[in-house]
């Protein structure tokens, strides 16, 4: 047998073996390119306010909290995010559970009218990632069997860039893998298809399985650490599905701040006030977003009853034997002095992360951690910050998606799964032909 023939027999048995989880995460791939767009697109009523009278001035945000709260007494927000749009709501975001939209001009609150694309791709995510498994027993085992084929994927496409290339380099041998052509039968069709579209899209389906490996795989997020011969977080930091963007989530943050106010009566400033300190730091800044769990400052409860519950970021954390409700800056400082002795030092930095318009890569964040009381930067991380690791982590995390090269990337992205449900499809085709089509009768010898 001749490694071709073995190089065959592997590509077939193992796109066999694994096509339909392939086929699955391909349609979803697919699906997801654009997921952010369509989202924000389909939310556009909730999303989008009509223009304001001129010199109409935005309500302070501890303002727009209390509107959102007493229009939606349960709500539990964990994270606000702003836009550099003055036509944008004002958002309050609890996680794939959803979240509401403020008006910043009025205080009006909104959520989308319809919700069907958000859960559409709520779905095609737990696809893409679980294999439709749920349940926190079952989700790992779904991950587990997409990432075995997903590297399954990885090989059925290095072995078919192999597999496609032809004999000899002639033009006549060339033209059919390179592009469509009118097919005389169903199987032609099918053998043509798989040619042109393996060769297209192999190249990026690579990029996109090898990317998939860290998310997927624990010791597929260790070896990037090993291969840059950077040191990996005790606390398992690299691990699947962590990470974040660059610049921000997992990597790059640093540990908590702590913040000892100035005096026993120190009040922290306004949550518009410290945002206001963010944006003349970083005047390109795109989206703003500050959790709830730690964005103690502003108005009379500094977020209250919007981070009760939030899952406090980095520096959010509540200290022991602390009640939510005294958790922030604000709180402490509006407490009886004798309660306030022993929970002064507690206060935590005040933690935003901020996206540019002019960032690189494209989906680069900056973290700044900022003094509650002062309005002073005391820390700022961002891509430049990070080791080698974290950088190399943070291009495989968006090149997976795309959407580290822009809507260009998403959309070769896209196609390239696209391709891949084509590939799915016409290598079942041609493999139930192989075994289970009719075999041409033998020519009768000549007498």
């Amino acid at each position: 047998m001749t490694f071709r023939s073995v190089l065959f027999w592997l590509h077939l048995v193992a796109g066999l073996i694994a096509g339909a989880s392939i086929g699955i995460m391909c349609f979803t791939g697919t699906t997801l390119a654009f997921e952010k767009e369509l989202v924000a697109w389909s939310e556009r009523d909730a999303r989008q306010v009509a223009a304001p009278p001129p010199g109409t001035a935005r309500l302070p945000l501890a303002e727009l909290q209390a509107k959102l709260r007493a229009a939606q007494p349960e709500a539990r927000p964990q994270t606000i995010v702003l836009q550099n749009d003055p036509l944008a709501a004002v958002a309050f975001t609890a996680g794939r559970s959803g979240g509401f939209y403020v008006n910043p001009y009025t205080g009006e609150v909104r959520q989308p009218q319809s919700a069907a694309m958000s859960e559409f791709m709520h779905t095609m995510t737990d696809l893409h990632r679980f294999l439709g498994f749920h349940g926190e027993d079952s989700r790992p085992r779904g991950k587990l069997v997409n990432g075995v084929c997903n590297l399954a994927f990885c090989v059925l496409a290095v072995t078919g860039l192999y597999l496609w290339m032809p004999r000899s380099w002639s033009w006549r041998a060339v033209k059919p893998i390179i592009w469509f052509r009118q097919n005389s039968t169903s199987k032609a069709r099918d053998f043509n298809w798989h040619n042109v579209i393996g060769l297209w899209s192999a190249p990026i389906l690579i990029v996109l399985t090898l990317t998939a490996i860290p998310i997927s795989f624990r010791w597929g997020a260790n070896l990037i650490y090993t291969l840059t011969g950077t040191e990996a977080p005790a606390t398992g930091g690299g691990g699947p599905g962590g990470g974040g963007g660059p610049g921000g989530g997992a990597f790059g943050a640093g540990p908590a701040i702590e913040v000892v106010p100035p005096s026993p009566d120190a009040k922290p400033l306004s949550q518009d006030e410290l945002i206001a300190r963010v944006q003349k730091q970083v005047p390109a800044w795109k989206t703003l977003t500050l959790r709830t769990g730690n964005a103690g400052p502003g108005g009379r409860d500094g977020g209250g009853r919007a981070g009760e519950r939030g899952r406090g970021g980095r520096g959010g954390q509540v200290p022991a034997n602390t009640s939510p409700a005294e958790s922030t800056p604000a709180a402490r400082a509006s407490a009886p002095i004798e309660n306030r002795e022993s929970k002064i030092e507690n206060s935590p930095a005040v933690s935003f992360t901020v996206r540019e318009s002019t960032s690189w890569p494209r989906t680069a964040n900056t973290t700044l951690s900022i003094n509650p009381y002062t309005g002073e930067i005391l820390r700022r991380t961002g891509y430049a910050d990070q080791n080698a690791a974290q950088r190399v982590r943070s291009w495989t995390r968006f090149l997976h998606t795309g959407e580290a090269l822009g809507g260009v990337g998403q959309l070769v992205a896209g196609l390239a799964c696209l391709g891949g449900v084509f590939l799915v499809y016409t290598g079942f085709a041609l493999s139930w032909r192989r075994f289970f089509g009719k075999k041409s009768p033998p020519v009768p010898a000549q007498s």
